[in-house]
């Protein structure tokens, strides 16, 4: 099958990562069509007809037309929202639904696609416990782990485990304190202070993992980069200026399970934490199907952008 048609590209409007991956689409003379929902309906405008092969019609921003059987991939990265500001409550509430389940859902069934990844698949591993327990079917050691409202619960748990229990949010919401961006860090967490509040949500506790250090492990299509960080925080990601990277080389059983887990959520993309203990075994913490991995290859020389752009452009399809 030939793929000459444009590469939709779904995102927000300030999103480094995405602009890397269009610059070396463009360099390839690949074209691109870049949207976001936040774009609907003010800037964004479509068509699509339901036929007895599939979608058809065409979908149109201000500088670009692509006819929706011709995207080649579509690169679902992190749009904003829908939004409606000039409704009222409830009529905002009304086309916010039906924005998200006829534009959503014409996203996606585009015909002949390849989603890198699927908006639906992302949102099913977007939760933790799926996760945690597909991390098990793929062969990974996992923490043990609890996901509770049960105050009782979660002290027993602490009390019985040896080492030190972590407390981790279930999601990563973001919050504005003073005009700064803020979110819930992982922490350290004993059972003296655990109290009734516990049962007002759900919450994930874990075991900490002694670890000697971190690895990212960033799979894009069939190709694996793998980067051990180096420092001497609990959570690397509070602090990047205490980073020391090297790129490693994953265990074959290890490269085997990143492939099962992916299958197991159809996911072509995923960027994987690991931590490692000091016996050097690896310890599976999360995938995250829409991470963040631009940043790493000024600081490995690993050519993750082109690899991206080549799975992107379907070199191999």
């Amino acid at each position: 099958m030939s793929h000459s048609g444009p590469v939709l590209v779904v995102t927000m409007k300030d999103d480094p990562t995405a602009d890397l991956v269009i610059r070396e689409l463009h360099g390839r003379e690949v074209p691109v069509v870049r949207l976001d929902s936040g774009d609907f309906p003010a800037n964004l405008a479509f068509a699509a007809y339901v036929t007895p092969d599939g979608i058809e019609g065409s979908l149109t921003t201000p500088t670009r037309t692509a006819d929706l059987t011709g995207i080649r991939s579509l690169y679902y990265r992190r749009p904003s929202g829908f939004a409606f500001p000039h409704l009222s409550e409830h009529d905002a509430r009304f086309a916010l639904t039906q924005a998200r389940y006829g534009l959503g859902g014409v996203i996606a069934s585009l015909p002949g696609c390849l989603y890198v990844n699927h908006p639906h698949r992302i949102g099913d591993a977007e939760f933790k416990p799926s996760g945690l327990a597909a991390a098990v079917t793929s062969g990974f050691d996992v923490p043990a782990t609890l996901v509770t409202s049960d105050p009782g619960a979660a002290r027993t748990f602490i009390k019985d485990h040896c080492g030190p229990v972590i407390y981790k949010p279930l999601s990563t919401p973001l919050y504005r304190i003073g005009g700064v961006s803020c979110t819930i860090e992982v922490k350290r967490v004993t059972a003296d202070e655990i109290d009734d509040r516990v049962s007002g949500t759900a919450h994930l506790f874990q075991h900490l993992v002694p670890k000697s250090a971190d690895v990212r492990v960033t799979v894009i299509g069939d190709r694996v980069f793998a980067v051990r960080i180096e420092s001497a925080l609990l959570d690397w990601r509070t602090d990047y200026e205490q980073l020391v990277y090297s790129v490693v080389q994953p265990p074959p059983h290890i490269t085997a399970a990143l492939f099962r887990y992916l299958s197991l959520f159809g996911l072509v993309f995923g960027a994987f934490d690991f931590a490692i203990d000091h016996s050097g075994g690896w310890w599976f913490l999360e995938c995250n199907p829409s991470g963040q991995w631009a940043w790493l290859e000024p600081e490995t020389g690993l050519p993750m952008v082109a690899a991206m752009a080549d799975l992107l452009e379907r070199k191999c399809a």
